[in-house]
């Protein structure tokens, strides 16, 4: 991908004095790398796909929202060009410096503050966060409705559905982030052996073995850091690897699909064109156009 970012300026999306926009967009690949000069939250709503930010990538699918701080460059890209069978959809909540001014007269939590400022001032890099009940789709829902078919008092409603919804945003992100240190310590271990034995056959029984902990656990473990089973992460981390090395190596194909854990190159070609809508030769081809 052009890492060539161009800037959205605030004055563009943020209109009539709001200094808030909420849209729902089904992702093309028109829409350019990009850093804007806002804060923007976006949700995937419905589909698969990838997410570009600064120099990773990184398989998106329903319930994912990325929390993407002033300056940080990102794009979305669907699975398929044929937008029609499955869709990339993702409400973007775009905000800025003075909606943050606003909301900080009003919010009683310094940590929530401080957290908004760390958006704002890029302190801290993006985040993402997933929504295990559907709670974010309904703040999402909701703003979006109220942004489209304004009505008496539509100000003060989006002032306080965007609160709710940094909040809530918030709130999963320090749940996250409060894990036990040696659980994290222990699931990163595990995270960094499947990194680093990619290229073998690894199962769920593999990585109770190293770890001393349960398949059930395991699994558990990977919806809740990751929103989807073992399985699913596996492959979509098998598919990401072998797109860094289609773009950034001049491998053989055959010899990607090896390094990444496809030792028949046949189930690597379905599986690559699954996620990613392109064979392996198409995907290497666009990205070097």
């Amino acid at each position: 991908m052009n890492r060539n970012s161009a800037l959205f300026k605030s004055e563009f999306f943020l209109q009539n004095n709001l200094h808030l926009y909420i849209n729902r967009y089904a992702e093309d690949f028109t829409v350019p790398f990009h850093s804007h000069e806002f804060i923007e939250y976006c949700y995937v709503a419905e589909g698969k796909g990838f997410h570009h930010i600064e120099h990773e990538t990184f398989p998106v699918h329903k319930g994912m929202l990325y929390a993407i701080p002033i300056g940080v460059s990102h794009v979305f890209r669907p699975s398929t060009p044929q937008y029609s069978e499955e869709p990339l959809i993702v409400y973007n909540c775009l905000f800025d410096k003075q909606m943050i001014e606003l909301l900080s007269s009003k919010i009683e939590d310094a940590s929530i503050i401080e957290h908004l400022a760390t958006l704002e001032n890029k302190t801290h890099s993006y985040f993402t966060v997933f929504d295990r009940d559907g709670s974010i789709e309904r703040l999402m829902s909701t703003l979006y409705r109220e942004m489209s078919v304004p009505s008496i008092g539509t100000k003060t409603m989006l002032h306080a559905l965007l609160s709710q919804l940094i909040t809530l945003v918030y709130r999963l992100k320090v749940a996250t982030n409060e894990k036990s240190t040696t659980d994290n310590a222990d699931f990163t271990g595990i995270i960094n052996f499947i990194e680093q034995h990619l290229s073998e056959s690894i199962t769920l029984t593999d990585l109770s073995h190293y770890s001393k902990w349960s398949n059930r656990h395991l699994q558990r473990l990977f919806l809740k850091h990751f929103g989807q089973p073992f399985r699913s992460y596996l492959q979509n981390t098998r598919i990401q690897k072998s797109c860094e090395l289609l773009r950034e190596s001049s491998h053989k194909i055959s010899v990607i699909s090896q390094l990444v854990g496809y030792h028949d190159n046949g189930s690597f070609h379905a599986v690559f064109k699954k996620i990613v809508g392109k064979s392996p030769t198409e995907y290497r081809k666009l990205y070097k156009e």
